[in-house]
């Protein structure tokens, strides 16, 4: 046993101390600085990765809103006040069957409202359908498509003065509506949830800290 201030402490703890020299302290503590650099390199690269994983998600996310959901969302909202007012109008909870003294009434609406919406809806749907969220295109989007189509057929013989036929023959998509604005409403939450997340906002300060300072440069 050795005594260190009056404390015995085991021989072996002794050996222990002798063996601490200023080259292993040196040697240790590079050992360490390396491993917290590298950690640090780790944790850094990751967190770029994860970062850039969100910012390119919520592109995607923007662009199918900005680009395809919204515009949908917005086009039929309208079409369907447009379709309830005139229903209003004509006392009726459902257009057909369009009676004689409806008609020319009916057909003013197909030309100046409905079908105007129709045709954005149609465009943003076929231009635009990388931007669907699923992997096939929904079969409502396909009847929607073919619905519009019909009353284009229709239209022409209404401008060719045949007004025997006065609805398309080819019926709503009764899920059309249901599909456009559940699709909307989980887009934009979506959206929420990344532009709120805190990793993304810890991100967006650090960018404009960044051009703050290049702007003060």
């Amino acid at each position: 046993m050795g005594g260190v201030g009056g404390v015995y402490l085991p021989v072996r703890v002794m050996a222990d101390f002798t063996q601490i020299t200023p080259s292993n302290f040196l040697q240790n503590a590079t050992m360490v600085t390396i491993v917290l650099a590298f950690v640090g390199y780790m944790m850094t690269f990751l967190s770029a990765r994860m970062l850039a994983r969100r910012r390119d998600k919520l592109k995607l996310v923007n662009r199918r809103l900005n680009q395809f959901y919204g515009p949908l969302y917005v086009a039929s909202k309208a079409g369907n006040i447009a379709y309830r007012s005139l229903l209003a109008k004509q006392g009726k909870t459902k257009c057909h069957p369009i009676r004689d003294e409806e008609l020319e009434e009916w057909v003013l609406w197909m030309r100046t409202i409905f079908m105007p919406l129709n045709d954005i809806r149609e465009r943003i749907i076929i231009e635009r359908a990388h931007l669907v969220i699923e992997e096939e295109m929904p079969q409502c989007l396909l009847e929607f498509v073919t619905h519009v189509v019909g009353y284009k057929a229709l239209l022409r013989k209404w401008a060719d003065g045949n007004f025997k036929e006065r609805r398309s023959m080819i019926g709503w998509p009764p899920e059309f509506d249901g599909y456009v604005e559940r699709s909307y409403t989980r887009l934009k939450a979506e959206q929420m949830g990344l532009l709120h997340s805190a990793p993304w906002r810890l991100w967006h300060r650090v960018r404009k800290g960044r051009k703050g300072r290049k702007k003060k440069g």
